[in-house]
């Protein structure tokens, strides 16, 4: 890889991986893999390529999630205090249990290739085909 070091990830770098982004769209792709791939391929490193996909996704989510609660708002919805509760201690155990696994899967990938996840999706999809191709009747 040419490129070891976010720091040094340039503007035009940064645009290329996100429009790998769009990739996504298919149904199916994984949106974190389309810009992982694509960092690898223009020639960062495996972890320079997942911590700025994982950067990438923070105003994908946030978009996501903003333009639920507008929706919900917009339709006449309305937050009760325990709803409210409810909702702020979701978003503090799911950040924590995010962050555990982001800081997990860089330290994984810092030593290992990502030959697991490919073989992981591949067997996935045979479970699924399977399923739905033949038990599924």
């Amino acid at each position: 890889p040419q490129l070891t070091d976010l720091g040094r990830l340039s503007y035009k770098t940064a645009l290329i991986i996100g429009m790998f982004q769009l990739l996504s769209l298919v149904p199916g792709t994984s949106r974190s893999g389309a810009t992982i791939l694509g960092g690898i391929l223009i020639g960062t490193s495996r972890y320079v390529a997942t911590e700025f996909s994982f950067f990438l996704a923070i105003p994908t989510m946030f978009g996501a999630s903003l333009l639920k609660v507008y929706k919900y708002f917009h339709h006449g919805g309305v937050f009760t205090g325990m709803q409210t509760t409810i909702l702020l201690t979701g978003m503090i155990v799911s950040f924590l249990v995010a962050y555990v696994a982001i800081r997990f899967l860089l330290n994984y990938i810092q030593h290992n290739n990502f030959k697991v996840f490919g073989w992981y999706r591949i067997i996935l999809s045979v479970i699924v085909i399977t399923y739905f191709g033949f038990l599924a009747r």
